[in-house]
Parts: C-alpha cells; structure tokens; sequence
C-alpha cells in the first residue's frame, strides 16, 4: 500500500471549500487531467454518493468510480476511488484558519497487477499530481466571487 498526503491553505471560507469539492462535477473545472465527472446517486450528496469520471493519464483516458465512505460536512470528506489500475481510500478535512481553510489529503493506494511493481514512481507522481490539483482547486477559489455550487 502507497501513501500520499499534503495540506494547502485557500483563502475562502470552509464552508465554501468544501461544498464546492463534495461536489466532484465540478473537478473538470480546475483538474486539467480530469475530463469529466458525473453524479450516479439520487438526491443530495452525502455519505454513499458515487460519481463516474473519466482520467487522462499519459494520453490514455481511464474511468474510475467515486463513492464517499464519510460526509460530515463543513469538516471531513472521506472516499473509496476505484479504476482499473490502483484503488484508492483516503480523507479530505477542511479546518479553519485565519485566512481561510487549510485543507489536507490523505490517500492510500493499493495498485492493482503489474502497477505493483511501480509503486515507489506511482506514490512520486501521484504526490506532484495531488499537489498540482488542489494548488488548481486553490487558484479557481481564490478568483471566484459569489461561489454558489449545486448540492443536488
């Protein structure tokens, strides 16, 4: 099993952070790599929500699903990732902070067959790439005015 974890700081409020990534039709809008996402569960998002969406990773588009395991919101996100190379469990908390929210990752990775074998490239990359996506997260917030995401 890999691990990846970081932390960053966006200045908005938690509230705001957090609605907006709970809400993973909207990562298209800030994660270049992510070309799609689509809710699959009826009504609100909360624990036991799934998504669908479609990865491009070295040219190749690759699909995985997204199921939160945990919705306590304004605070902690936790879920289960699922595609054809690794899956993924791992947490997203949302704290409080003078400026804003300070927001940290917590992935643990079990690749699947062959990818095994690169773990220790998979665990470098995916750290860049995790740290890359939320540094875009951080970047859209941060210009927008007025945020007003769509919960359903």
């Amino acid at each position: 099993m890999a691990q990846i974890a970081g932390q960053l700081v966006i200045h908005r409020p938690v509230h705001e952070v957090f609605d907006f990534v709970a809400d993973e039709r909207n990562e298209p809008r800030y994660n270049p790599r992510i070309r799609r996402a689509e809710k699959l569960s009826p009504g609100p998002i909360g624990c036991r929500t799934r998504f669908r969406a479609e990865a491009v990773t070295l040219g190749r588009t690759t699909g995985m699903t997204i199921e939160y395991t945990a919705y306590e919101r304004p605070r902690r996100l936790a879920s289960s990732i699922h595609m054809p190379a690794a899956d993924i469990t791992g947490t997203l908390r949302f704290d409080p902070v003078a400026d804003g929210t300070r927001m940290s990752w917590s992935w643990d990775m079990k690749p699947h067959g062959l990818y095994r074998l690169l773990t220790p490239v998979i665990v470098c990359v995916g750290r860049r790439e995790e740290q890359e996506n939320w540094g875009g997260l951080k970047r859209f917030l941060e210009v927008r005015e007025g945020l007003a995401p769509d919960a359903s």
